[in-house]
């Protein structure tokens, strides 16, 4: 299990902040830009600029047409979300990142997540959401593996992210076995100089 600090946690969420092993002592410049202060507003319309859709290869494309975008988070968690890790992004160090575990129960055994992570490096904002509205069966016995690794899918990946406005989005290139695995688009990397709004804007003119 990665160390982590908890922010905030509840019977069924949780926002903590988590050691990131690709940060090195030894390498300076792969320090994240933390800590900082962004306010709940910025990170609430940051975050609501993220949307999902099913994942579809192509003929299943060509058969049905392209799924619909849906929010990444509900009204509900998009509150939580924004004000706790606005909260974490104030106590984190260089080497850590946020993440967070969003859980709605369904049943004594039976549980749908949403949870990721995120870290600002430079002037970007690197977002991954692990799972999303995944129905998770809690195992009688083992590991319960979903609130333990809020980054890791506990299930094959059947989303894309994207975001709004696309422009602030930057650019990664995959393989072909990501795209056909739907690996692809599971993490936003966002430019904060190309947001519209203008606290943003001020904030990373800093």
């Amino acid at each position: 299990m990665v160390p982590y600090r908890a922010v905030y946690e509840d019977p069924v969420n949780y926002v903590r902040l988590e050691w990131d092993q690709t940060v090195l002592p030894e390498w300076p410049p792969s320090a994240h830009a933390h800590p900082i202060m962004m306010s709940v507003e910025d990170l609430a319309y940051i975050l609501d600029g993220i949307s999902v859709r099913e994942h579809r290869i192509w003929l299943q494309t060509w058969l049905q047409g392209e799924a619909p975008l849906e929010p990444a988070f509900r009204p509900e968690e998009l509150a939580l979300v924004s004000r706790q890790v606005a909260a974490a992004l104030v106590e984190a160090q260089p080497d850590e990142r946020v993440t967070f575990y969003l859980s709605q129960p369904k049943t004594s055994v039976k549980r749908i997540i949403t949870s990721g992570g995120l870290y600002l490096h430079g002037k970007e904002l690197h977002f991954t959401l692990g799972n999303w509205q995944v129905l998770y069966g809690i195992p009688t016995y083992g590991v319960i593996y979903d609130r333990r690794y809020p980054l890791r899918a506990t299930a094959a990946k059947g989303f894309d992210i994207f975001f709004h406005p696309n422009e602030a989005v930057v650019e990664q290139h995959h393989g072909f076995l990501d795209t056909v695995l739907a690996n692809t688009r599971d993490e936003l990397v966002i430019d904060l100089t190309k947001m519209n709004a203008g606290p943003i804007a001020l904030l990373v003119e800093r």
